[in-house]
């Protein structure tokens, strides 16, 4: 079978100094099925000269900002990820889905329900294409736990743990200086910042793995490390299928450089996944039995040639989750070209991004009411 043909990608943002960029740059090259041909990495010259040169861009296909891209190069694109912070997201979207563009996207979407509600509404007027970046599941052990949801190995989902617990906000260095973050993570809008960073996440990895959607949601957040911002919350959820969900997100938990883990808790069984070690799936049966799962325990999903790019015991990691996510991109956008419709198990458009962000809404104004809301 002949390898499929590399679409030709736009960067707008993603210069090598940023939070994402360079991971996107070798996660997207990893299986040759995308050449990155243009950009515009930055509004600072000297930057985006240098993002071209480090990523092997001509510099006249370099440009200062997405409307100059959009106008010299949209008729040479097959996509356009954009990597830019939240806040600039609503507006890059759209202009990218008018011109009939498709668009690639970091999570969040958008910073409110509405700004994804409108999304959603232009991507569908347009028939257009849209994949929101939610990396974590593309880890190989996260889609083999998924594959043993689905066969019923856990039996009846009963509940669910998620957290993801960062110290970012809260640590200091050896000299005792505070962090210095971006400018638009020490802000927060209606929906706060640390929910846009890090609950979209949970939010998706929870829909991917059980299927289920959030009904009603009860929180509590504070502001604990040395920003006035949200940096901490704990949330009850109620989810269709009778299944219950906890869930905790935080910047200032002083020992977790990203502690992501998941707990899936069925009547047959448990599973737990633990992002530092990606590799290992923990599970426990009714009948006493624990078991370490890896990609060499007769594994279905984890072991396919795709997700073999180095044989099990050298673990797949953040940027080889990012590229099967690309890998995906690739066939639900080849399907894409050939029928109109984008399908695909893997990659999630604005449908789950509207979802998600109704999640946090409801999430914030139950801190504000001290009681259970609805989505």
């Amino acid at each position: 079978m002949p390898h499929p043909r590399p679409f030709r990608l736009a960067f707008v943002g993603g210069a090598p100094n940023s939070a994402v960029g360079y991971a996107h740059f070798v996660a997207a090259r990893m299986d040759g099925l995308w050449d990155l041909q243009a950009g515009a990495f930055s509004r600072q010259p000297d930057v985006n000269a240098k993002a071209a040169e480090v990523y092997g861009v001509a510099r006249e296909r370099s440009f200062g900002d997405l409307t100059e891209l959009l106008d010299k190069e949209g008729d040479n694109l097959d996509a356009v990820s954009i990597l830019t912070p939240t806040p600039s997201h609503f507006g890059m979207v759209l202009d990218c889905l008018q011109r009939g563009l498709p668009v690639i996207c970091e999570k969040a979407l958008a910073m409110t329900s509405g700004e994804a509600t409108k999304i959603r509404d232009i991507c569908s007027e347009k028939k257009g294409f849209l994949a929101v970046i939610y990396n974590y599941s593309g880890y190989p052990m996260v889609r083999e736990l998924r594959r043993m949801i689905r066969d019923g190995l856990l039996g009846e989902i009963l509940h669910f743990q998620v957290e993801m617990p960062q110290e970012g906000f809260l640590r200091v260095d050896d000299q005792g200086n505070k962090p210095v973050p971006q400018e638009w993570r020490k802000m927060d809008g209606p929906v706060p910042t640390l929910h846009l960073d890090l609950a979209v996440h949970l939010h998706e990895l929870v829909h991917y793995l059980t299927g289920q959607k959030p009904l009603e949601v009860v929180a509590d957040q504070s502001s604990r490390g040395w920003f006035p911002v949200v940096d901490n919350v704990n949330c009850l959820a109620r989810y269709s299928g009778n299944v219950q969900g906890q869930f905790w997100f935080s910047k200032c938990a002083l020992g977790h450089r990203n502690g992501l883990r998941l707990r899936i808790y069925g009547s047959k069984g448990s599973a737990e996944w633990y992002q530092l070690n990606p590799e290992e799936l923990v599970l426990s049966f009714a009948d006493g039995r624990r078991q370490i799962f890896d990609r060499a325990s007769n594994a279905k999903v984890a072991s396919l040639p795709r997700y073999t790019r180095f044989k099990a015991g050298h673990p797949a990691g953040f940027n080889e989750a990012l590229a099967n996510l690309y890998f995906d991109i690739h066939t639900a956008l080849q399907g894409y070209k050939e029928t109109g419709e984008q399908k695909s198990d893997e990659v999630f458009g604005a449908d789950l991004a509207v979802e998600g962000l109704q999640f946090l809404v409801a999430m914030v104004k139950s801190c504000d009411t001290r009681q259970w809301e609805k989505l």
